[in-house]
């Protein structure tokens, strides 16, 4: 996370979301594409480390906030922050990010009701 545009802090709350979230929307996704078989009841080994992942995307998502939601004038002339264009694609990004968090954390609240 050392990367001065936050595409770094990005890329890990993007994983970290991910990684939170196969326990348990990773198999209803699969089945819900037509895959099966035992082996989709071992996602949920992941289900102890979920705290973890999302505390790492939310740490992650702060400091990529940090980074991209800073003022441009806090950018030096030459730097990908001070340009418009990549700063309105990080800001997609992130947000995209965060939805994906957000679905992480409420999802094993929702679950009840697909089932």
């Amino acid at each position: 996370m050392t990367r001065k545009d936050g595409r770094a802090a990005l890329a890990v709350g993007g994983l970290s979301a991910v990684l939170a979230s196969t326990c348990c929307l990773g198999p209803l996704i699969l089945v819900a594409l037509g895959f099966s078989g035992a082996w989709i009841g071992n996602l949920t080994v992941l289900e102890p480390y979920r705290p973890i992942f999302i505390l790492a995307a939310l740490t992650a998502l702060f400091f990529a906030w940090r980074r991209i939601f800073r003022p441009a004038s806090a950018c030096e002339p030459g730097q990908v922050c001070a340009v418009p264009k990549v700063r309105t694609a990080y800001k997609l990004i992130f947000w995209i990010v965060a939805a994906l968090i957000l679905i992480a954390l409420g999802f094993p609240y929702v679950v009840p009701f697909f089932y």
